[in-house]
């Protein structure tokens, strides 16, 4: 049975969206699930219904208009105003609108917890933020708590963002991906190799962009 809200715009893929779904049932009660970079709420109602009573689930995302896709950087207020309006709708719509605490700010201003869970990183690809949201957010993530990265090895700022804050580090195992969605533990044996692996189909990913910028290519944009 498909898990993904495919009425709801966003980039999550079935199988993404079938990892979020598994790795938030594993949330135990009182624990806590936070995203960042939330959109229009498609990977939010994901983690929302699949998570079990009792857990916390908050969505960090500033609704600026910017960070949107693919060579969209720019602040546009009016259509963050639309993103915001939107999402909530959504999750309404879906039945998790009480169940998400939505913090309207950007990652770096807003509070961090104690604790985290299950951490789910889908904000801005820059290196600078991203790199940012995995050292921030990523040292509250419990020890046996999961941390799963959108548009890794597929973004150039995200997966330069990896290899200097998360490859080398040895708090982080990485499990594995679905696409571009790679799942971390925090703990267990360091497994820099099977990071490094990934790196081709990383370089094919940006020849795609590449040749879809400059309109060699027809197609959607890899992730």
């Amino acid at each position: 049975m498909s898990v993904l809200p495919a009425d709801v715009e966003g980039w999550l893929t079935e199988a993404q969206a079938a990892r979020l779904d598994r790795c938030a049932r594993a949330v135990p009660a009182g624990g806590r699930i936070v995203e960042i970079g939330s959109f229009r709420g498609r990977s939010t109602i994901v983690l929302a219904r699949a998570a079990a009573s009792g857990v916390e689930v908050v969505a960090v995302d500033p609704h600026l208009g910017s960070d949107r896709g693919p060579q969209e950087i720019a602040a546009q207020p009016e259509l963050g105003e639309q993103d915001t309006l939107r999402f909530r709708a959504n999750l309404e719509r879906h039945g998790v609108g009480e169940r998400v605490t939505h913090m309207r700010m950007l990652s770096c201003e807003a509070p961090l917890p104690d604790s985290i869970d299950l951490l789910y990183v889908d904000g801005a690809h820059r290196f600078g933020p991203a790199r940012d949201d995995l050292v921030r957010w990523g040292a509250r993530v419990r020890a046996g708590g999961t941390m799963l990265v959108h548009d890794s090895f597929s973004s150039i700022g995200v997966t330069l963002a990896l290899l200097t804050a998360v490859t080398p580090s040895p708090r982080w195992h990485y499990v594995g991906r679905d696409g571009s969605l790679a799942e971390y533990v925090a703990g267990g044996e360091r497994n820099v190799a099977t990071q490094l692996a990934q790196l081709p189909w990383f370089a094919y990913n940006v020849v795609l962009k590449v040749l879809t910028l400059l309109r060699v290519r027809r197609g959607p944009w890899p992730y």
